[in-house]
């Protein structure tokens, strides 16, 4: 996977956030799967036009999760024990994306109606 598949994400401080968010949602989802490398953090860095420390806090942030495994010199994976959504959630997700694209609808709007019909508002 290459950091080219990352959102851009904005610039008002909470980039290191959003960067763990969009990896983060990978790894659950199944679309990057366990063992995986991910692309460096000088790479994600320059792909998302950010400082490396941001991408490396990102990263950080992904480890002390459990979510990846960082090794000097071997890079970081996906962490064979990364939590992943059951097939059949990953597949109504991605039957929900297709469905919110298809119909022109904002990403953003798609993730405020999940959040309010998981807390049943």
């Amino acid at each position: 996977m290459s950091a080219g598949t990352i959102d851009q994400v904005s610039d008002e401080g909470n980039s290191a956030r959003e960067i763990y968010q969009q990896f983060r949602g990978f790894i659950i989802s199944g679309r990057l799967g366990s063992g995986e490398r991910l692309p460096t953090v000088r790479q994600v860095a320059v792909d998302l036009g950010v400082a490396p420390g941001t991408a490396a806090k990102a990263y950080k942030l992904l480890e002390a999760d459990g979510l990846v495994v960082s090794r000097t010199g071997a890079g970081t994976r996906v962490a064979t024990t990364a939590a992943l959504l059951p097939g059949g959630v990953v597949a109504a997700i991605r039957d929900l994306v297709d469905l919110a694209q298809q119909e022109g609808v904002k990403r953003d709007d798609v993730v405020s109606g999940f959040r309010a019909a998981w807390s049943g508002e």
